[in-house]
C-alpha cells in the first residue's frame, strides 16, 4: 500500500523538481537598467502607476517624432535611424507597457486604449502638444488607432509594416514566427512565461528578418535578456489574448494626416499587401515597399528608411535644410 502512494509522489517531486531546473530564470531588472538604459535613462510615471522608460534626442528644436516599437521589441529599435534623423529631428522614442524597461500595464490592460496611455505620458513629460506619430508592426496599430483618437495631436503618420489592416480578399492568414505561433495558444504561453531558449528567441528573430545580418549575438542576447524580465513575463501572456479591435480598421478613411507607409517585400508577420490596404483606405499618402527586407524595415534597410522619413517630412515643411544630404535610393 505504501509504495502504491510512495511512487506518484516520487513522480511528482521529480516533475517539480525538473520544472524547476529547466525552467530560464528571470533576468536582473537593475542589471538590465544597467545595459539597456544606462545613467541617461528617463522614466516618466503615469498617476495609475505606469512606468514608462523613454529617450528624447537628437535636434531639441526640430520637429519632434515618436517613435513606437512592435511586439516583444523595445525602443532600441529605432537607434539605427536615430542617428540618422537625430541631427534634423528631435527623435522620442520610448518601451511600450510590458516590454522593455517599462512597467507592466497596472491594470493589466493592453488594449489601444490602455497603450496610448504611454503615447500621452511621453508626450506630456517631453512637452510637445503636438508631432509626428510613428510605429512598427503593434507600435503602428497604436499610432494608427492613436492618430484616430486624437487628430490634433498627430501631424504626420509613419506606419512601418503597421498591424490592424484586415487580409485581403483570398488571403491565408501569415505564417508567423515560432514564437508568435507559441503565443497563439494557451500551452504555448505557459511555456514561454517559464522556459524561453536563447535558441527559441533567436529563430524567431531570423524568422522575422529577411536581412539575417543584422542578427548578431548582441542582438538576440538584447530580445533574450528584457523578454525575461519579470514584468515583461508577466505581460505577455495578456498582450497576446488582447483583442485588436478589428472594426476600427473601417475607419481609416478618417485619418487625415499625411502618412507615410514603408513595407517590407518579404514580411512574413504581416503581408506587404496590409501596405495597399492603409494606402486605399488612407486618403493622403506615400507607400514604399523595400526588396529583400522583412518586418524591421528601420533596422534591416535604416538608411533607405530614415531618407524616405526625412524627405516625406521635408516634403511637408520645404524650408527645412536638407542637413543630412542622404542619396536618394531607387
Amino acid at each position: 500500500m505504501k509504495k502504491r502512494f510512495l511512487i506518484p509522489l516520487i513522480l511528482v517531486a521529480a516533475l517539480i523538481g525538473a520544472f524547476f531546473l529547466l525552467r530560464t530564470p528571470d533576468t536582473d531588472p537593475d542589471a538590465m537598467l544597467a545595459k539597456y538604459g544606462g545613467e541617461d535613462a528617463k522614466f516618466t510615471v503615469t498617476p495609475d502607476g505606469l512606468r514608462i522608460h523613454y529617450r528624447d534626442e537628437g535636434n531639441p528644436d526640430g520637429t519632434p517624432i515618436i517613435l513606437i516599437h512592435g511586439t516583444s521589441s523595445s525602443l532600441q529599435a529605432f537607434e539605427p535611424i536615430a542617428g540618422q534623423l537625430g541631427g534634423e529631428f528631435r527623435i522620442i522614442t520610448y518601451d511600450q507597457p510590458g516590454h522593455g524597461l517599462s512597467s507592466q500595464s497596472p491594470d493589466d490592460d493592453y488594449s489601444a486604449q490602455g497603450m496610448m496611455k504611454a503615447v500621452d505620458a511621453v508626450a506630456q513629460a517631453t512637452g510637445v502638444e503636438h508631432f509626428v506619430l510613428g510605429g512598427n508592426s503593434m507600435g503602428g496599430w497604436v499610432s494608427w488607432r492613436y492618430a484616430l483618437a486624437h487628430p490634433s495631436r498627430v501631424d504626420a503618420l509613419i506606419l512601418l509594416d503597421a498591424a490592424g489592416a484586415p487580409l485581403r480578399e483570398g488571403e491565408e492568414p501569415p505564417p508567423l514566427n515560432i514564437g508568435f505561433k507559441l503565443a497563439r495558444t494557451s500551452w504555448g504561453r505557459f511555456l514561454l512565461r517559464n522556459f524561453m531558449p536563447r535558441s527559441l528567441i533567436e529563430k524567431s528573430i531570423r524568422q522575422t528578418v529577411a536581412n539575417e545580418a543584422i542578427v548578431d549575438d548582441a542582438y538576440i542576447d538584447r530580445y533574450w535578456e528584457l523578454l525575461r524580465l519579470p514584468s515583461n513575463r508577466d505581460a505577455a501572456p495578456h498582450l497576446f489574448v488582447t483583442d485588436r479591435e478589428a472594426p476600427f480598421a473601417d475607419r481609416l478613411s478618417e485619418i487625415a494626416a499625411p502618412t507615410l507607409i514603408i513595407w517590407g517585400a518579404d514580411d512574413q508577420l504581416i503581408y506587404a499587401s496590409a501596405a495597399e490596404t492603409f494606402a486605399e483606405r488612407i486618403s493622403n499618402t506615400e507607400t514604399y515597399i523595400y526588396e529583400n527586407v522583412g518586418h524591421l524595415p528601420m533596422e534591416e534597410a535604416p538608411e533607405r528608411t530614415a531618407n524616405d522619413i526625412r524627405r516625406f517630412l521635408e516634403g511637408l515643411s520645404p524650408a527645412v535644410e536638407d542637413t543630412l544630404n542622404l542619396e536618394v535610393v531607387q
